[in-house]
């Protein structure tokens, strides 16, 4: 037995020490040929919005300075990286998902790339691998862009498609905070802009436009064209333009690991039918919350007629989504085209209005088939594209990995990835609990999504969680690829703020946070049990209690840090969110084959079983935060030599022999 007295020390690492990594079929390994466990953040929730002048959704706009933005600072200034870096690599990460955004790069027109980001971006991945962790970029979006109510793409996008990004609003083509909330009113929760709604706007006009002109503009606007190229081609080319921008930028920074290249894609209406509205009853799969608009409805919206469509809100007694009252969009019969521009589906023999608002003429299959050939998204439209973003990659540097994702909702019900995939590809696919998402509550009941049953009690819920991201795994098995959660995390304004009550009352103790170190938990040891990588979503370095601000982008609060729990700029962990939950021991390295890993929180155990490999030259490692075994720990490692670390919270051993190896480590 070896004990260890625990300390953090905080330098900088110099970058060569940092090993390369490469995939061996459905495992991490890196070029000792140690096997690599992942664990990281996303970087962060507040690169969503642009830093000057500030983006923040709780902030009125009507985006009429789109093109004069500056993401320089997001994640946060250059001379705040080390704090934040030191931070994150002594809570154990040694991967971040750096955020960018196709607006941060080409917010100001058709190629004219920001140069000052781009360099700030390269010298934020040097730093991060200054402190040890790893990079992979992801080119976020959410329901498109800033102006539909998320973000991603730059603004001028909409003039050259023929929308008008002035009457986006107006016209019920997105529900957007900065136009939809009242800022007058204190309360946070208000009817006009319900909590989580942004997500409703991938089935309101603008972004699902966007979306299918996006990915399947060739297929179902041949005609359309912008300046010369196929409107499929024309948005196609630019995004990948500022990939590789990116790509270029970072190419000399021997910690970025890859690129992914899109979140959440959405399918837009592909492989929709063109009338009928999508409901629990229609399509339990894609019903989401809000508007139930079909690809008609929205479409005669955006001509500027009036339409009723029913709004769906979630009954957690019948664990499902249910009409709960109707809706008249746009009575005011604001077009959202361009003067001289025009419905480039109706264009294409998608349908033909009638007399006084009706419709004359609809084809219920244009989004379905085509020449008799019925759409799969994935198959068809996605996955291409991914392949092209490859190739970009891999152009730059040919060993970067490319991080995949389908649409979050259906990976859920379908975890499956259409073959081939692109050369060095990766299943980053996202696994959240949705009823703690959306309700803002960790219920000791949850709702299986797989069985539509509920799952009683902690064990239960934690078997749920394990079983969940095992169908994710076993996808990645058939592929024969590895995993990495991109995101997951849980809601820190749940049950109404409590813990932030609490903590400005003074309390300072881990209790104020005991659902969510619970929450955490579950699903940190449901990630051990699959032993798979994961990035939670997010580190905010912006993020405030405030229930208007939180991440600074639609009311969302998922930062493990703010600014408002640090106390003492003096301690690394001041400012940490329900540290107990995510700051946990792990085996980032592995000499050998991992067998298994297992942290029982409640008796500060922790073992790791692995098969030996003693041809490796390089020692398995194990971190142990001090925020685990306050009063220190015991360890036992039969067989394996002890070596020693210059970090204290990472244990390292050697093993001579080949065969089954087990390390314990037991708080006192």
């Amino acid at each position: 037995m070896i004990n260890y007295s625990l300390q953090v020390n905080m330098d900088p690492l110099k970058p060569e020490t940092l090993p390369s990594l490469f995939l061996d079929g459905t495992r991490f390994a890196d070029d000792f040929g140690r096997t690599v466990l992942l664990r990281g953040v996303n970087l962060g929730g507040d690169s969503k919005v642009p830093a000057a002048p500030d983006g923040s959704t709780h902030l009125p706009t009507d985006f009429s300075g789109h093109r004069e933005v500056s993401f320089v600072g997001r994640p946060f200034p250059l001379d705040e990286a080390e704090e934040h870096f030191a931070r994150l690599r002594g809570w154990g990460f040694n991967v971040v998902r750096l955020l960018t955004t196709w607006e941060a790069v080409e917010h100001a027109g058709p190629g004219a790339y920001d140069r000052n980001y781009l360099d700030y971006l390269s010298r934020i991945c040097e730093c991060a691998g200054n402190f040890g962790l790893y990079v992979f970029i992801d080119f976020h979006q959410d329901v498109w862009s800033r102006m539909t109510g998320g973000d991603g793409a730059p603004c001028w996008l909409f003039e050259k498609t023929g929308i008008d990004y002035t009457k986006i609003s107006a016209s019920g083509a997105a529900l957007v905070m900065q136009h939809a909330h009242d800022f007058t009113d204190p309360n946070p929760l208000q009817k006009a802009y319900p909590p989580m709604c942004w997500s409703s706007n991938y089935r309101y006009p603008a972004c699902a436009i966007m979306f299918t002109l996006f990915f399947g503009g060739m297929t179902f606007t041949p005609q359309f064209s912008v300046e010369g190229r196929n409107v499929q081609q024309y948005l196609q080319e630019h995004f990948l333009g500022a990939l590789r921008a990116v790509a270029t930028a970072v190419k000399g920074r021997g910690n970025v690991i890859g690129f992914d290249p899109f979140n959440e894609p959405s399918r837009g209406w592909i492989g929709f039918p063109f009338s009928r509205r999508i409901t629990a009853n229609t399509d339990e799969l894609h019903a989401m919350p809000g508007l139930a608009f079909s690809p008609l409805d929205a479409l005669m919206t955006a001509r500027g007629t009036p339409v009723t469509v029913p709004r769906l809100g979630i009954s957690l007694l019948r664990g499902k989504l249910t009409a709960k009252e109707k809706i008249t969009v746009n009575p005011n019969r604001i077009p959202l085209w361009l003067p001289g521009s025009s419905d480039p589906f109706e264009q294409a023999g998608a349908w033909r209005p009638g007399h006084e608002g009706g419709v004359e003429y609809f084809n219920e299959e244009f989004f379905r088939n085509t020449g008799g050939r019925k759409h799969d998204f994935n198959r068809d439209f996605l996955f291409p594209f991914y392949e092209r973003a490859a190739n970009v990659i891999h152009s730059v540097n040919p060993g970067w990995f490319v991080f995949l994702e389908k649409d979050a909702a259906e990976t859920m019900n379908d975890p499956q990835l259409p073959e081939p995939l692109p050369r060095n590809a990766v299943n980053a696919s996202h696994w959240y609990d949705g009823l703690t998402l959306v309700f803002k509550r960790f219920f000791p009941v949850n709702i299986d999504v797989a069985t539509r049953k509920p799952a009683p009690g902690i064990t239960a819920i934690r078997k749920m969680y394990a079983r969940q991201i095992k169908a994710i795994t076993g996808a990645s098995a058939l592929a024969g690829t590895p995993t990495l959660i991109g995101e997951f995390g849980i809601p820190f304004d749940m049950h109404k703020r409590k813990a932030y009550e609490k903590f400005s009352r003074g309390r300072r103790g881990s209790g104020i946070w005991k659902r969510h170190i619970l929450a955490l938990d579950l699903m940190y040891r449901a990630m051990d049990e699959n032993l798979v990588s994961s990035t939670q979503w997010n580190y905010a370095a912006g993020n405030r209690n405030d229930p208007n601000v939180g991440d600074r982008w639609n009311q969302e609060d998922l930062s493990i840090f703010s600014r408002d729990q640090q106390d003492n700029s003096g301690d690394i962990n001041s400012g940490g969110r329900a540290l107990e939950g995510f700051a946990r021991p792990f085996a980032p390295r592995v000499q050998g084959e991992t067998v298994s890993m297992a942290f029982d929180r409640g008796r500060k155990l922790f073992t790791v079983k692995f098969i030996a490999e003693p041809e490796i030259e390089a020692p398995t490692e194990i971190f142990v935060p001090a925020v685990q075994f306050p009063r220190g720990f015991t360890v036992d490692a039969p067989g394996l030599i002890t070596l020693q670390s210059s970090r204290p919270d990472m244990l390292l051993f050697l093993a001579r022999e080949k065969g089954t190896a087990v390390i314990t480590v037991r708080g006192r």
